[in-house]
């Protein structure tokens, strides 16, 4: 054995007590596609909630505060200081609901939505590097179950 695969061999570690474990391969799967987002989009200096209310802004024009809190499970005064963030950036501002006053919508401004159509098309291709083992049938099934998994916090939530 050389001197490389000797140390490579020396650093491994036995991970078989972990590896039947959904909650550990999804961790580290997660790990490895959070290091993916954060290299394509340094670039527009977002982050991954971020990205994610901003996505859901786009798409809900009429979301409040309340609602991107609850599906994104980010508390109430995490959200507050996220969205300052945003609104100190430009990409959004708080609109008093004039169907309930006391509910912020999150409108996208004009650098927001400028922001949404150049992390779109980041995100686009950005994971196809690390999920290039995966067939595109086996991507969308992952997608799938994952998102079965996630549906099932918010069955427990609503019952």
């Amino acid at each position: 054995m050389n001197a490389a695969a000797a140390a490579r061999r020396a650093t491994e570690l036995d991970a078989s007590r972990l590896t039947h474990l959904v909650g550990y391969a999804a961790t580290r799967a997660s790990i490895e596609l959070k290091k993916t987002f954060a290299r394509h989009m340094a670039p527009l200096d977002i982050r991954v909630t971020e990205f994610s209310i901003l996505m859901l802004v786009a798409a809900n024009p009429s979301v409040n505060q309340r609602q991107l809190g609850q599906a994104l499970d980010i508390s109430a005064p995490n959200m507050a200081v996220t969205l300052d963030r945003m609104v100190e950036h430009g990409w959004v501002e708080r609109v008093r609901s004039t169907e309930d006053r006391r509910a912020q919508q999150i409108h996208l401004r004009p650098a927001g939505r400028a922001l949404v159509q150049r992390a779109e098309k980041i995100s686009a291709t950005m994971e196809d590097a690390a999920l290039r083992r995966l067939s595109p049938a086996e991507r969308a099934l992952l997608i799938e179950l994952l998102l079965k998994i996630s549906a099932g916090k918010l069955d427990k939530a609503n019952k």
